[in-house]
């Protein structure tokens, strides 16, 4: 495992850490408390160490089980929260400071800890960028020592750019094969202001794994199925908001063009080729997947004829769909 500096946290953190939102699970399925355990001990024996969750994953089980988890280690362990997401789609109220300080307080309950090492806002709606009293709660919370860093998860390039007004530590964002735009929009912005990066949805919700074909079904309660569309939340967290078969057409090609018998590591691969990264964060529903993807830091970089490959399929068949939208 290699490791990346975190922005303004300085922390050495696992280029390829872990994302939590099917930690114990399967998509829709009920929480396993030892899967999880199981899953998170993989992770760190592979040589993670940065964990992200949120309060809203699993009811609060996520946040407790890495919590519960991190204590069990000498070493450090970098966990990133969520916070404010609890309806969906996301209501502004959620994220105003009289609601941010009982989020934080859930959290550090949940992981039984007196300090949070970052905290995200949740994928805030567009106007909370502008409310300047949302950050400077944020800042009174850091000055109090609940929170160590904050920051935010996005939607778009353009809250990304937005947010980078305030004193924030890191930017949680989609970007994979399928999701360009913030490599070509946001990325040297994020580096100039040394804001670290959290690469999320790498695999384009498993399309990039190039595992499924037209016929692949999912079950009823996996956003798979139910929110292609953006019934639930936002459509671009599903597929990166690609349409389904397009995408396994896509990812049929690129499995093709690169030559590989395994297009998630090559695609975790990719997003790790941009220094501006400072981890890419794919799930993992149990200890063999978490594994597998943290084999990614240690594959050989990608040549520039295949890093031109995944452009092309990109400006093909991928960027007039999704280039536009977020």
């Amino acid at each position: 495992m290699k490791y990346r500096v975190f922005g303004k946290t300085n922390f050495k953190a696992s280029e390829v850490s872990l994302g939590t939102w099917q930690l114990g699970s399967k998509w829709g399925d009920a929480f396993d408390e030892k899967v999880a355990r199981e899953t998170l001990e993989a992770a760190y024996e592979s040589g993670v160490n940065l964990f992200d969750t949120a309060d809203i994953y699993q009811d609060g089980k996520s946040e407790n089980a890495v919590g519960k988890f991190v204590k069990t280690k000498g070493e450090k362990i970098f966990v990133v929260t969520k916070c404010g997401r609890e309806v969906m789609p996301a209501v502004p109220e959620n994220f105003m400071p009289d609601k941010l300080e009982g989020h934080v307080e859930g959290s550090l309950k949940n992981m039984d800890v007196e300090a949070l090492d970052m905290v995200l806002l949740h994928c805030p709606p567009n106007e909370i960028y502008y409310k300047e009293e949302v950050f400077a709660k944020l800042d009174s919370m850091k000055a109090a020592g609940k929170i160590k860093h904050y920051g935010v998860s996005v939607q778009t390039v353009d809250e990304a750019i937005k947010s980078l007004d305030y004193d924030i530590s890191a930017v949680e964002i989609i970007f994979n094969m399928f999701r360009l735009k913030p490599g070509e929009e946001f990325f040297g912005l994020a580096k100039e202001n040394n804001v670290g990066i959290l690469a999320r949805v790498p695999l384009a919700s498993g399309l990039l794994s190039g595992k499924y074909d037209e016929s692949t079904d999912f079950g009823a309660n996996d956003h798979r199925t139910f929110n292609r569309d953006g019934a639930r939340f936002d459509k671009g967290e599903t597929f990166s908001g690609v349409d389904y078969v397009t995408g396994v057409l896509a990812a049929r090609e690129l499995k093709e063009k690169l030559k590989t018998d395994s297009l998630a590591l090559s695609a975790l691969k990719y997003v790790l080729m941009y220094d501006a990264v400072s981890v890419v964060i794919p799930g993992a529903s149990n200890g063999r997947q978490a594994i597998e993807n943290a084999k990614a830091s240690d594959m050989p970089d990608l040549t520039p004829e295949q890093m031109e490959l995944v452009q092309q399929v990109y400006d093909e068949k991928i960027r007039p769909l999704v280039h536009h939208l977020w």
